[in-house]
């Protein structure tokens, strides 16, 4: 046997030591998974294609977009709102469109004094109008912040996307249109809410023309 193949068989087998089986299917079976969870995904169709309505028009009347979540969420979030106020496929004018994730100062002060779970509702109290759109990005459906920015928007007239998972949680009934990712682990939940980000903003672009 050469000597490379026999320094590979030692790699392999430290490597499956290390994370204590298979890697290889390890990585074939999260793959399938994945899968799985996208399959599953297309049975949403529906409820994407009346997310999209509800943004769409929101923002041919000239309302705006409000994205909120925490962890990896508050990163679907960002990158919704990136991708709405650049550009996805098109170059086209921005669209208005604000997470309400990065503003450091105001969430550690709201925070600070009014506790966590208001850091959302707070911000959407001061910025949403009659007419825009929530969308409240929760994996597990049960986030409290999440949750009290889906009450504050609804009280002030605005309409609530939700983006949760596994049974759609508190937000899946607090939401006007609700897109419950079809998997039970958070991992494919985001992976599943990320292809989900991208059908929202190419259907954003088809239905004001612009892509």
């Amino acid at each position: 046997m050469p000597f490379a193949d026999t320094i590979g068989r030692v790699q392999r087998s430290q490597r499956i030591a290390r994370f204590g089986g298979d890697v290889r299917q390890f990585i074939n079976d999260y793959i399938g998974q994945h899968q799985a969870a996208l399959t599953q995904l297309s049975e949403c169709a529906e409820v994407i294609e009346a997310a999209a309505e509800s943004c769409v028009t929101a923002l041919s009347r000239g309302n705006k977009l409000l994205i909120c979540g925490n962890g990896g969420s508050a990163a679907d979030a960002q990158h919704f709102a990136a991708e709405l106020v650049g550009r996805f496929v098109a170059d086209r004018p921005a669209l208005t469109a604000i997470a309400l994730t990065t503003d450091s100062s105001a969430l550690t002060a709201i925070a600070n004094d009014y506790g966590y779970d208001a850091v959302f509702s707070r911000q959407v109290e001061g910025l949403a109008r009659e007419g825009d759109v929530l969308v409240a990005i929760s994996t597990s459906g049960n986030s409290p912040s999440v949750l009290a920015a889906s009450d504050a928007a609804r009280s002030l007239g605005c309409q609530v996307i939700g983006m949760t998972g596994r049974d759609g949680g508190a937000l899946a009934l607090k939401s006007d249109v609700s897109v419950v990712a079809p998997a039970a682990e958070t991992a494919h939940i985001q992976e599943c809410h990320i292809v989900v980000v991208h059908l929202l903003c190419a259907l954003i672009e088809q239905g004001l023309e612009l892509a």
